[in-house]
Order: C-alpha cells, then structure tokens, then sequence
C-alpha cells in the first residue's frame, strides 16, 4: 500500500531569521549589485541603496507613531515605494496589509476595520480608481484609521519627517522583532463572503522565497521580470523575497501588467527570469513585434495561477528561450508555495502536474473521512510545515474551519500523486470562482446582489473562460410583478464591487435547480450554462 503523503527532505536548513536580518545580510555580500529597478518610474537601486532608502521609511514610520504589530496598509499597484515600505515595516516589527487595488469603497472599509489599520499609504488615482476619493468617503466609517499618506503628494513630506529619528531608536525597533512575529496580512476571498485576512509570518515568507529560488538556482547573477502584482503572494514572495534572499535583481516592469511593456523590459534590462500566469504568456507570445526583442539573456521563470497548455509551454521555452521554466502551486495560506517542479522536470510532468513537494514541507491527499488516500487516487490536498499561515486575521472560526488540530491546512483543493510524488490539481471542493488568478467568493456577489431592490434571490456560478480559466454569471429571480435588466444590473455593480467579480453573464429563472433536501445544485447550474451559452469546447 502506497499512501498519499510525502514530506520535502533537504539537506539546506530553514532560515532562522527575520526579513530584516536576511536584507542585511544579502545588502553585506552585494552592497554594489543592483537590487531594485523600476522601468515606468525611472528608478533604479544597488542593494546598499536600497537598504538605506529602507532605513528612511522605517524612521518616517516610527515618526508617524507605528509600533510594533499595528497594521499598516498600502493600497497601489506596482511601484518602488511598495517594496521600500514592504522591507521597512518588517524590519521595525509593523504588520504590511496588501489591498487589493481592484477594491471599492465597500470592500476598502471592511479591510480597515477588519485589521483595525492605523495609516495607509496609497497611489492617488488609477486607470477608473480615485483612491483619494474612496478613502476620503470610507474615513466616516473607520475609526482606527490616523493618517493617509499619497505616494504622489505627501510622500516626501513623509520621509523628511523621519530624519528626526536616531539611528538608536530604529535599532531599538529592530531588536525585537522576532522570525515567528506576523509580517503580512494579505485578504483572500473564501466560500464564506467577506474576505479572510491570511496572516503570515517571517518565517512563512522568508523561507518560501528563499527555497523557491534554489529550485530557480538563482543567484546574484539573476535580474527578474516581475509584472504580477505585489499585492499578492506571486509579486511580494515568489517576486521580492525570492530575490532579496539570493541577492537578484527585482526588475518592476510597469504599474500593472502590460504585455509590449514586459518583453521591452526584459530584453532592454537584460532580465534572466518572468514570472506570470499562463494568461500573461499567452499575451507575451500575441505580441505584434514579438522577434524585435532579445530573449538571449532569459533562462527560467515562475508559470502559476493555472496549468499551463502544452502548446503555450513549448513556445515559452523554445521562442522565449526560458528553457528552465518552474510550475508553482499553493495558496495565500501556504506563504504561498507547496509544490514547485524542479529545473529538469521531464516536460509531461512540467504541463500536466505542478510539481513536487517544497522542501521542509508534508502534503498528504484524504477522503471525506480525512483518510490518506493510495498514489492515484484522488482526495483533498493539505498542507503541513514552516509555510501554513499563523491564523486569519481576528477570525478564529474560520481558521479553525481549514487547519486542524495537527497543522494541516486543507486547501479545498482535489488532487492526485503519482508514484514518483508528482501531484495533479484535479478541481476545487470549494466553492470558489478563480477568475484570472483572482479568489471570488461567489457569497460576497450574492450577499452584495440582495441589496438590490425587488431581487428575490440570486446565486453565483462560474463557468469556463478561455482568457481567464473562469468568468463570473450569475442567476437571478426578480420579485412577481417586477423586470430587471442585466444593463441595469451590471451598472448597479459598478464603482460599488471590484471590476472583476462583476458578472459577465445573467441569467433570469423562476426557480433554481434543487437537491430533495432543499440544497442548491450549482452543478446542475453550470452544466444548463456551458450548454446554453456553447461554452462546451471552452478549455479553462
């Protein structure tokens, strides 16, 4: 009998450190490398520079009054500034809480209140968001919340601020910062509405980066192409951390994801590494002028999000030469990565599985009665080890709802192991819509859809989308005597949910589809959609 469970072996310890200490150490072995570039703002940073612009922010913080293990947020999309405040909170003991730059004001005030935040910095507008705006109109109903600080505005009147800070008291700060200590509070959508703080740790994050780039061979000879967004576990961790714990360059392509952009950067910055979902590489490869750019210097890079076709895999070693390209899988609240497929991963594996288990890590794959199911079949994929989360952020109930008594962190996800330990993602027991990377909690759209009037009831389903693995439909039942539009409907959702999570689809019913005990039968749901829509050929 050959169980499911395996546990990463390795003869490399796990750091002992806090992020702060792994920064100085990196900045002490290169202080003359180049650490940090950031194309669309002109910047660019050697790991001394960097360092000190570090030890900036993280006086200005102390200036501000942060202390240690209040909550700091930062609201934008990819800058220099977010990674300077990601590295100076955590060297002086301050929780970073990422917010999502697609969120409304709705959602804005619930990850203020929900993390009880004390200041927040953030971008002033982008493409539809006026932040300033939104933040203004939440202020009524966030108490925590102190002061704002707009990279564009107040900024450098921040910083200036912290040259009244002695290089003593910054040190005091960092002495007492410890590895176990909480460093990040990231939200992720879940089955049960409102979003979950996930809260990590040094030593969740640092230790994931740090061997997620031995699996890379990274070294300080690397220069990485990041155009995932920092506000996530791929741009903060797989992207920053990884890169700072090897002495790499972290190279910020643009704001957002802009696919003329990023080969540009690559091939003018000489990168080694990208990072993307499949979606983004498929973009890559669509570009009109795509043999004008030198993919000479590209060697390997993080494809995650979703399995990636066998067709698009070809393309992305053989035209853009990223012939060690690496498979990651994991969630927020696994740090974020649990298995990783290694450079020289026969190309069967590296298209059909995600790879093997991360070192110092345990998976085993269970039933419904939380046995250990034989190699081949399939079950529930969980997670043991330094990378599972502390907790969700003031919400006890839930966290217990996904890590159990030993540790084990139950993903939700269904998979199966081969014998060789390769694990396959099989589909998701939640009930989860995963729209271009993005976590939806179909309860969210629908707890925020009942608050339109003459809505009797609605539910919401995904269904297959070849650009973004899902799209987002929902199901409507309108009051007796009552019309609504989807036109209506649709402008309803704007400026008040995320972009994103807006359905794409509607579809107006008398009744749902029902089990006898009363249960809705999204499954059935979804089959009637794919049918209807001809969505049948759709690959997600």
């Amino acid at each position: 009998m050959h169980l499911s469970y395996v546990s990463g072996a390795s003869d490399i310890p796990l750091l002992g450190e806090t992020i702060g200490s792994n920064l100085k150490h990196t900045v002490e072995k290169f202080p003359h490398q180049e650490a940090l570039v950031s194309v669309h703002q002109n910047y660019r940073a050697t790991y001394q520079e960097f360092y000190n612009q570090t030890t900036a922010v993280a006086k200005a913080l102390i200036f501000l009054g942060a202390k240690a293990g209040d909550r700091i947020g930062i609201w934008s999309t990819n800058r220099y500034e977010w990674v300077l405040l990601q590295y100076a909170t955590a060297r002086i003991g301050v929780i970073l809480v990422n917010i999502n730059p697609a969120y409304r004001t709705s959602e804005l005030i619930f990850v203020i209140n929900q993390s009880e935040m004390s200041h927040i910095f953030s971008s002033q507008t982008f493409k539809s968001s006026d932040y300033k705006k939104m933040i203004a109109d939440a202020r009524e109903y966030c108490n925590t919340l102190k002061s704002e600080i707009f990279f564009d505005d107040n900024w450098e009147e921040f910083l200036n601020n912290g040259q009244e800070i002695s290089d003593d008291t910054l040190h005091s700060f960092e002495e007492h910062v410890q590895f176990d200590d909480p460093v990040n509070i990231q939200y992720t959508s879940g089955t049960t509405g409102f979003p979950k703080g996930v809260t990590l740790s040094h030593h969740n994050i640092l230790n994931n980066g740090y061997f997620i780039g031995i699996r890379l061979h990274y070294s300080h000879k690397d220069r990485v192409c990041i155009p995932v967004p920092f506000y996530h576990c791929f741009g903060m961790v797989i992207g920053n951390i990884c890169c700072t714990a090897h002495g790499c360059c972290m190279v910020i392509p643009n704001d957002s994801f802009d696919p003329d952009i990023t080969l540009k950067v690559v091939s003018d910055e000489k990168c080694t590494s990208l990072y993307g979902v499949p979606t983004m590489f498929i973009a890559e490869l669509a570009v009109k002028n795509f043999d004008s750019f030198d993919f000479s210097g590209l060697r390997t890079g993080v494809m995650a999000g979703s399995v990636c076709p066998p067709e698009i895999m070809r393309k992305v070693e053989n035209l853009m030469n990223i012939k060690e390209i690496s498979i990651c899988y994991g969630m927020t609240e696994t740090s974020p990565v649990s298995t990783q497929t290694l450079i020289g991963t026969p190309f069967e594996k590296q298209v059909n599985t995600v790879g093997t288990v991360q070192d110092h890590l345990e998976i085993k794959i269970i039933n419904e009665n939380g046995k250990i199911v034989e190699r081949g079949e399939h079950g529930e994929l969980c997670t043991r080890g330094y990378s599972v989360m502390l907790k969700y952020w003031n919400d006890p109930e839930n966290t217990k709802k996904v890590l159990d008594d030993s540790r084990w962190m139950h993903t939700g996800d269904m998979a199966v192991m081969d014998d060789e330990g390769y694990i396959t993602i099989s589909g998701r027991i939640k009930d989860l819509i995963i729209r271009g990377g993005e976590n939806i909690s179909p309860k969210e759209i629908e707890d925020f859809l009942y608050t339109y009037p003459n809505i009797l009831d609605v539910q919401i389903i995904g269904v297959p989308s070849e650009k973004f693995g899902e799209e987002v439909m929902a199901w409507v039942k309108v009051r007796k005597g009552f019309q609504i539009t989807e036109e209506e409907l649709s402008e309803y959702c704007k400026g008040r949910i995320a972009h994103y999570k807006i359905p794409k689809y509607w579809k107006f019913v008398d009744e749902f589809p029902m089990t006898i005990s009363g249960k809705i039968r999204k499954v059935e749901m979804r089959e009637v959609s794919i049918k209807e829509l001809g969505l049948e050929n759709v690959k997600e």
